[in-house]
């Protein structure tokens, strides 16, 4: 009888084991699970970045250049009266809160006034939201057509009072791409910043 409590000791001990295991393979599978986000999933959507434009330095970018990290994509202006001013200090408040994950993330401002968004000029209004920021911008609105038409971004200028005093009515949304180039988020201007870090940190951990 001894024996037989030994063996029923054995062989509880080994289930334990089994079950601890299964239970730490369970976590793991849904550590590495699909993300979910709470802003707009666009994964798997035919939405691309394609796009050959000059960053602040003068360099010529394509979305291969970015290969390896997370980017943030906006489109604005830098006349632009609110909705621009008001996105990129979330895109900074986003970074900050990330912490060191955040080095990861390269947000792009996009220029849709490429006749006024000179190069220094956007080397003025850019980094003063982060110094990791850059910006892409065109030699002309032709230039940017691939870009727009890939990501189904609208832009269109609007008459002001003198030719050089007009805004631009665009897109407000800033668009998400994985380490891959792969578009998988967007996200609206007025979003919180909390749920777009967690959104973030899914796509900065490979979800």
């Amino acid at each position: 009888m001894r024996n037989v409590f030994k063996q029923l000791d054995s062989v509880g001990t080994r289930v334990k084991t089994w079950l601890a295991f299964g239970a730490v393979a369970l976590l793991s599978a849904c550590n590495t699970g699909p993300a979910s986000f709470t802003n707009t999933d666009i994964t798997g959507s035919s939405l691309v970045a394609n796009f050959k434009l000059k960053d602040l330095s003068g360099t010529e970018r394509t979305m291969e250049s970015y290969k390896g990290k997370v980017v943030a994509m906006f489109f604005g202006y830098t006349h632009c009266p609110d909705v621009c001013p008001i996105t990129m200090q979330q895109w900074s408040e986003v970074k900050a809160k990330l912490g060191e994950k955040g080095d990861n993330l390269q947000v792009l401002f996009v220029s849709v006034d490429p006749e006024r968004d000179t190069p220094e000029l956007l080397k003025k209004y850019v980094p003063q939201f982060n110094p990791t920021f850059d910006a892409l911008t065109a030699e002309s609105s032709d230039e940017l057509k691939p870009l727009l038409a890939g990501l189904r971004v609208y832009a269109g200028k609007v008459e002001g009072s003198t030719p050089d005093n007009y805004l631009m009515d665009h897109t407000s949304a800033s668009y998400v791409f994985d380490q891959q180039g792969r578009a998988r988020l967007l996200v609206r201007h007025n979003a919180d910043s909390a749920p777009v870090v967690s959104d973030v940190e899914q796509i900065l951990d490979g979800k």
